[in-house]
């Protein structure tokens, strides 16, 4: 009986420590990605540095954007793509618009392709970097303020920028609620 009781008690203790680890990989393998540029990402906020060198050399960027999920909000860049200069500051926006009779809660991801060229795209200021609340109806552009590392490879004179955006609503149910109860009054 003593052995039964043990092993129930290390089966539930390894039950829980799965379930926690699975819990902490996502938030894991974001940080890797921001750190080794893997998939993609982005790194986070950039402080602008000012007497960074302009290359006087052309660079386009691409704008895309993707929805996750069967959700039906209105996402898309409002340029399609901007030439840049490595050194320079730009800022481009992305139109949302939430067509819901309620307020949504929504977090874009960003992602570079080719994935190499994300260590040298620095975002100074990012509509990612917090959700978004979108109240019933509403249509915001949202703004991106980013600089080209002067050191992008020069055999390089294109890259893409793809957002992806997540509906992040049930995650925040008391920022829902408060939303809607200042809608009401």
């Amino acid at each position: 009986m003593a052995t039964e009781t043990s092993l129930v008690t290390k089966l539930g203790i390894a039950t829980v420590a799965m379930f926690g680890f699975g819990f902490a990989l996502v938030p894991l393998y974001d940080v890797f990605c921001e750190i080794t540029g893997f998939n993609g990402k982005t790194a986070g906020k950039y402080e602008a540095v000012e007497s960074q060198q302009v290359v006087q050399r052309d660079v386009d960027i691409q704008f895309l954007s993707a929805l996750n999920g069967s959700t039906s909000i209105s996402f898309k860049p409002n340029n399609r793509s901007v030439r840049v200069n490595p050194g320079r500051t730009y800022e481009i926006s992305y139109r949302v618009s939430n067509p819901h009779e309620r307020p949504v809660v929504i977090q874009a991801v960003p992602s570079v392709s080719p994935q190499l060229l994300a260590q040298y795209l620095h975002k100074v200021e990012c509509f990612c970097f917090n959700q978004q609340l979108l109240q019933p109806g509403e249509t915001v552009d949202m703004p991106m303020r980013f600089v080209l590392d002067q050191e992008f490879p020069e055999e390089y004179a294109k890259l893409s920028l793809a957002y992806t955006l997540f509906d992040v609503s049930e995650q925040f149910p008391d920022l829902i609620a408060g939303a809607q109860l200042a809608s009401n009054n």
